[in-house]
């Protein structure tokens, strides 16, 4: 019997490498399954792809929690499991339960019933998971590349709608962009430190002295860029409103809550494990102001719920940027509660979008929402605890949200950040609010169609709605749990 060479055995992964990665490995499984099932009848292959991507998503918990909050590093360092890492992959898990319970039926009902919808979803989050768990500039690059790829195609994948389209353009053109920047300033970090390594260019950084070094200032700022554009911050925020208002509303939903998680996951662990957050203090917390300032300022003129609902996700991503720019244990648990949170609450926002919206998403102006209450008083309650939920207000999950992020802000000392996210929360509870009053406080414009809640997106409904109300009232728990979200080497 032939044994393998040691340059051959260099190359075949360990059980402990696979283990990492086992997540990952179960949900592109899947993902390849639905792919097969194609060869069966259509009929059959439609009905089956759902409940396979499910059972993907459902079964990759099972390494998650194996893999627990033990620090892990595989393939060379450059793959890590930690407590973030673990935390980052189950939120995105349950992000793909939820899209996959908003999409069943919209699919259907826009006619864009195909099995490879729910395969891109679950490739795209297998590139999200493995951000998560990247340890290295090159393998923070496949990651976002696997993930975007994916949602270029979603995003047009209603073929026949132009708006479609377009926004599958703009995001392909302006991701490449994105993509382009965060490459290069990979190549001029690994020319300044030797290293595409996390850990490594921080000892670099630190034994070299190279802390004002201009090669590395102008790669982590490249680095920035494209890990920006991702999390949709201002000023890299532009494609957002147009990119959420032509994609089907079901991929909106899914990256406006998974490419978010997924963002900042990456760039936590880039800015904290690399570079320490005192190297980018200076332009993260300027970003994460005009973020801020950006997106509720702006979503005060919209009248299209898509596009203010892209402005919030703007915002949001201003306040989850306090807690980078934090950096402390309180802000790294902050974040992870804040993402969870927002999957919920965001998720739970749209799927009353996409019924409200009906087939061809056509009412989609917020006075198609004016007398909700008296056509679905419990379509009208539900939006209206993911609006205050959005704006931060009590006794919702969103408040607590905010609340542990600006916690970690004054901890760091951050104290005109702070001001600057409440004022500007104070800002959003108008917009947010608008939508309360037209659903409880003004009469229909007209009778309307009937809107059927079908029962996945019903469910999806009564959990989103629960789960944001459970987490405003009892949020020390999850807090706690959210506590164990360490990155590995800090």
């Amino acid at each position: 019997m032939t044994t393998a060479s040691p340059s051959l055995q260099a190359f075949i992964p360990k059980a402990a490498d696979l283990m990492v990665v086992a997540p990952e490995i179960i949900v592109i499984a899947a993902a390849c399954l639905i792919l097969l099932a194609e060869l069966l009848p259509s009929r059959v292959s439609k009905l089956l792809a759902p409940w396979i991507a499910a059972t993907g998503l459902v079964g990759a918990f099972i390494p998650i929690v194996i893999n627990g909050v033990a620090v892990r590093h595989a393939f060379s360092d450059m793959m890590v499991t930690d407590g973030f890492a673990t935390l980052i992959k189950a939120v995105l898990a349950i992000t793909g339960l939820l899209t996959i319970g908003i999409s069943a039926n919209y699919i259907k009902r826009e006619e864009l019933d195909q099995p490879e919808y729910y395969a891109l979803i679950l490739f795209s989050i297998s590139g999200m998971m493995m951000m998560a768990s990247s340890a290295d500039l090159i393998m923070v690059f496949l990651s976002l590349e696997i993930l975007s790829i994916s949602l270029y195609i979603l995003s047009g994948f209603a073929r026949t709608q132009p708006k479609s389209d377009e926004a599958a353009l703009k995001y392909f053109l302006l991701g490449s962009f994105a993509s382009a920047f965060f490459l290069y300033g990979v190549a001029l970090i690994y020319g300044a430190a030797q290293s595409t390594n996390l850990a490594k260019v921080a000892e670099a950084i630190t034994a070299g002295g190279m802390a004002g070094n201009p090669l590395l200032l102008i790669g982590a700022g490249l680095l920035t860029v494209g890990l920006g554009f991702k999390v949709a911050a201002a000023p890299f925020h532009m494609w957002t409103p147009d990119v959420y208002e032509g994609a089907p509303s079901s991929v909106t939903a899914f990256m406006s809550v998974g490419a978010k998680v997924a963002g900042f996951a990456a760039l936590a662990r880039v800015v904290m494990t690399a570079f320490g957050a005192e190297d980018l203090n200076a332009a993260l917390w300027v970003i994460a102001a005009l973020t801020m300032l950006v997106g509720n300022v702006v979503a005060i003129a919209q009248t299209n719920i898509k596009r203010m609902l892209a402005y919030s996700s703007i915002a949001h991503a201003g306040y989850i940027l306090v807690g980078i720019v934090a950096a402390n244990k309180t802000g790294i648990s902050a974040i992870v509660f804040y993402l969870l949170v927002y999957a919920f609450m965001n998720l739970g926002a749209w799927a009353v979008v996409i019924l409200i919206g009906g087939k061809g998403d056509k009412s989609i102006n917020l006075s198609d929402y004016a007398g909700l209450f008296w056509r679905r008083p419990g379509l009208a309650a539900a939006m209206g605890v993911f609006m205050f939920a959005l704006a931060g207000l009590p006794p919702t999950g969103g408040f607590m949200a905010k609340f542990y992020i600006f916690s970690a802000a004054l901890q760091a000392n951050l104290v005109g950040l702070t001001v600057i996210g409440v004022l500007t929360s104070l800002i959003s509870v108008y917009f947010y609010l608008r939508i309360t009053v037209l659903m409880f406080m003004r009469e229909p414009m007209e009778a309307g169609e009937p809107i059927p809640i079908p029962f996945l997106l019903g469910a999806v409904l009564v959990v989103t709605t629960i789960i944001t109300l459970i987490l405003g009232v009892f949020p020390n728990e999850l807090f706690k749990l959210a506590g164990l979200a360490r990155i590995a080497g800090l």
